[in-house]
């Protein structure tokens, strides 16, 4: 099978590159299957149902949040009635948090995938332990006996806490892949059991920018210590920015794993077929 996770999409930029060139990808590719990390779709902070539906409508099959997932109050009620959306699995168990935070997907191909979306800890808002609510998602939909595949987004800021859910994951996942830090990472990589590995994807957004928001206030601020105006997302072309998995229909386990890096600012890099 063929996956691909792409990195946050932050604002307008964002969903306009993925628009322009998650289609093309999709269909240059081969791709079965492909997850967006959308939490900052939505002028930078969180998702509402317009701007999910623009990021469907590029070709996603599925859509994950993080600690943005609350932002715009629209995404409570729409991720209850939006399957494909998922918020972080490790929500203390005691509150009745809306929506979901795994979910069973099946391919137009008839094959079986399962997407879980965990919470980091370190330098985070606490929510309950990623590594017990990631053990509780793996059992139910476990590879090769209920999912063809299985992906792992590790929504986190350390990046060694990201490494530690990779090896913990190893040889249970297809890919265990980091997002949250909009910054593409060089290690993609199949750990020794077969899971394929990436610190983080990147984002989808402009790179002239800081994280994806407009620099000039960023960088007044740091200089000044002075409050400027509120963040916004920069407004120049997207490089969209993932990663691309092919899994042996047989293990579910990686075969290979490639960075994508299209348009806007970063060097190309697209997995050769």
């Amino acid at each position: 099978m063929r996956l691909a996770f792409f990195g946050d999409v932050v604002g307008r930029s964002g969903r306009a590159g993925l628009s322009e060139h998650l289609p093309r990808l999709r269909a240059e590719l081969a791709l079965d299957f492909v997850i967006v990390n959308g939490e900052n779709a939505a002028g930078g902070f969180g998702i509402t149902p317009s701007t999910a539906q623009e990021i469907f409508d590029a070709g996603a099959d599925c859509i994950t949040l993080g600690n943005h997932s609350w932002d715009q109050s629209e995404a409570l009620t729409y991720i209850e009635r939006e399957p494909r959306l998922l918020r972080p699995y490790n929500y203390p168990q005691t509150l009745l948090m809306p929506g979901r935070g795994s979910q069973l997907f099946t391919t137009s191909g008839g094959m079986r995938v399962f997407v879980i979306q965990i919470h980091g800890a370190a330098f985070m808002e606490a929510l309950d332990d990623p590594i017990q609510g990631v053990a509780r998602a793996l059992e139910e939909a476990p590879i090769r006996e209920v999912a063809d595949a299985v992906i792992v987004e590790m929504h986190a800021e350390a990046t060694a806490e990201k490494y530690v859910m990779g090896h913990f994951c190893d040889g249970r996942a297809t890919l265990v892949v980091g997002a949250h830090t909009h910054v593409p990472t060089a290690d993609a990589q199949i750990l020794p059991g077969g899971t394929a590995y990436m610190s983080d994807a990147g984002m989808c957004g402009d790179y002239d920018s800081v994280i994806g928001m407009k620099k000039g206030p960023i960088v007044q601020r740091a200089m000044t210590r002075l409050p400027t105006e509120r963040k916004s997302p920069a407004e120049g072309p997207a490089t969209v920015c993932g990663v691309m998995v092919v899994s042996d229909d047989r293990t579910g386990l990686a075969l290979s794993v490639s960075p994508i890096r299209v348009g806007g600012r970063l060097m190309r890099t697209v997995p050769d077929l």
